[in-house]
């Protein structure tokens, strides 16, 4: 470029935001991204407590839930005047165990002013390694991560911004306070019970992560925050943890007898209730996997979130590969499957405008679906349809939430045969109908691919109606190809018994 050309504008930093609703906190961070650095520009927090409302049924206390609504709407003043896109909010342990009939996340939505997607464990825990490996100076070593939340607690080893080992466990601050000090008493038998209890939890891991050869220990979390603050307060240890300190903290714990009794230097009065619940667990991490110092980073799940945004925007989106790895491990045809993409994609060009299919999503989930129809076929080719649809609903997808699983299963199982009228009825409402029209392209696209040859197919002209479709082929196509003609019969057939009429010429 000439050095008197104009040199190109540089484009306005994009604000984003991102809600964690944990089991103990509530937190909200909005920042600028600028070329892939983040300045956070407002941070709040809300200690909610929402673990401590699950009930046995999995229902949520209704106390406990207004909390949590209030919550959410004051983030949600802050947050309303964001675009659709800009705004991620995720649930994690409390919002993965309670029932969806009690509608918590639907009134949640409508709270925040923005959608709620509930993360699985070990996808909490990526994005947790993705905030701390930002918030750290950049380095070869191996690390370890250590999160713990209100209801669980994920671990983790990683090289540089890559996680290689995740895991997710079923103990938290929360849970262990209301398990083993509910009654506010901390006597000896107790913490030692709470620590083996979290030791039990870590031992089908232990030794795949002791084996690791980890070089550094990172904590993270509110929990690890308060615990550095004390020993530091304290004077047991000037940098992080050490197991020296925790030692000595649990000790001073017990001595205390009683959480009403905890005064210590650098503990808040809103930590307090669950504080030694943390301490055992953490006590724990470290006596299994052998930590000897932590170092304590303010990055987690929240600038995680932030960071995972911007990759997005960038197109670096960790989805596009989890897909291409699933398509290796499950040797799928990748040649045809690309042929259906490609046919999916050019009935969705007709039909986005009549079907109010223009959001860009919309586009990835039936690419990835088309590229994913055939997996369940190395399990077995009869009714393998359903055999892939278990697999991507319930298996961990790195990048996906649960309700984009949902809908990709939900595709896969009506890619052909019967239409998943009832799975696609088990979705939240607001992605039903797009979700029907997605699984009816992806169904014709498969049709016209069958033959799986090199042929070119004619994409057909298409008219739309409500719940009607019209194929216009070109003159005398279908009379020369008598199988595909049949194929549409019987197509239109299943599709009318789920409400859909299907004519072609």
């Amino acid at each position: 470029m000439p050095a008197n050309a104009p040199q190109p504008a540089n484009p306005e930093p994009q604000v984003v935001a991102a809600v964690d609703l944990g089991s103990n906190s509530f937190h909200m961070i909005v920042a600028q991204v600028d070329d892939g650095h983040m300045r956070i520009t407002d941070r709040l927090k809300e200690m909610v407590r929402l673990g401590a409302g699950l009930r046995p049924d999995k229902s949520l206390d209704p106390e406990v839930e207004a909390r949590a609504i209030a919550c959410l709407e004051r983030f949600g003043q802050r947050l309303r005047s964001l675009p659709p896109g800009t705004v991620r909010a995720v649930g994690t342990n409390t919002l993965r165990q309670i029932t969806p009939e009690c509608g918590f996340v639907e009134r949640a939505e409508a709270a925040l002013g923005h959608p709620v997607d509930v993360i699985a464990g070990r996808e909490e825990a990526r994005l947790i390694y993705l905030g701390v490996a930002h918030g750290l100076a950049a380095g070869a070593e191996r690390r370890l991560v250590v999160d713990i939340g209100g209801g669980s607690t994920e671990i983790i080893i990683g090289m540089g911004f890559s996680p290689r080992l995740r895991e997710s466990l079923h103990m938290g601050c929360v849970s262990m306070s209301q398990r083993y000090f509910e009654d506010g008493r901390i006597t000896a038998r107790a913490m030692e019970k709470a620590t083996l209890a979290g030791a039990l939890e870590v031992r089908p891991v232990r030794e795949l992560f002791r084996q690791s050869r980890w070089q550094t220990a990172v904590g993270t979390s509110g929990t690890i925050r308060a615990i550095a603050a004390v020993v530091r307060a304290e004077g047991w240890c000037d940098d992080g943890i050490s197991a020296a300190a925790l030692s000595r903290l649990r000790e001073a714990l017990v001595a205390r007898g009683r959480v009403a009794a905890l005064d210590f230097k650098g503990l808040s009065e809103e930590r307090r209730p669950v504080f030694a619940g943390g301490v055992a667990v953490l006590c724990a991490i470290f006596e299994t996997l052998g930590i000897e110092h932590l170092q304590v980073c303010d990055y987690a799940l929240r600038e995680g979130l932030i960071y995972e945004m911007a990759g997005r925007d960038q197109h670096e989106d960790v989805r596009e590969r989890t897909v291409a790895t699933l398509s290796r491990q499950f040797q799928i045809d990748q040649t045809h499957a690309q042929q259906v993409r490609a046919s999916a994609l050019d009935l969705l060009r007709q039909l986005a405008a009549p079907w109010s299919l223009q959001d860009p999503t919309h586009q990835l989930m039936l690419g990835w679906a088309a590229r994913l129809h055939e997996i369940g076929l190395l399990v077995a080719h009869s009714q393998y349809q359903k055999h892939g649809a278990y697999l991507l609903r319930n298996a961990d997808l790195p990048g996906f939430t649960r309700r984009e699983q949902a809908v990709l299963a939900a595709l896969v199982l009506g890619h052909r045969r019967k239409f998943p009228t009832q799975e696609i009825q088990s979705l939240p409402e607001s992605l039903r109908e797009s979700t029907e029209w997605l699984c009816l392209i992806l169904r014709l696209a498969v049709l016209m691919r069958r033959a799986r040859s090199g042929e070119r197919k004619p994409c057909p002209e298409i008219e739309a109606g409500e719940r009607a479709l019209v194929l216009r082929f070109p003159d005398g196509w279908l009379e020369a190809h008598p199988l595909n003609r049949l194929e549409l019969e019987q197509e239109a057939e299943r599709l009318a018994s789920a409400g859909f009429s299907l004519r072609f010429e």
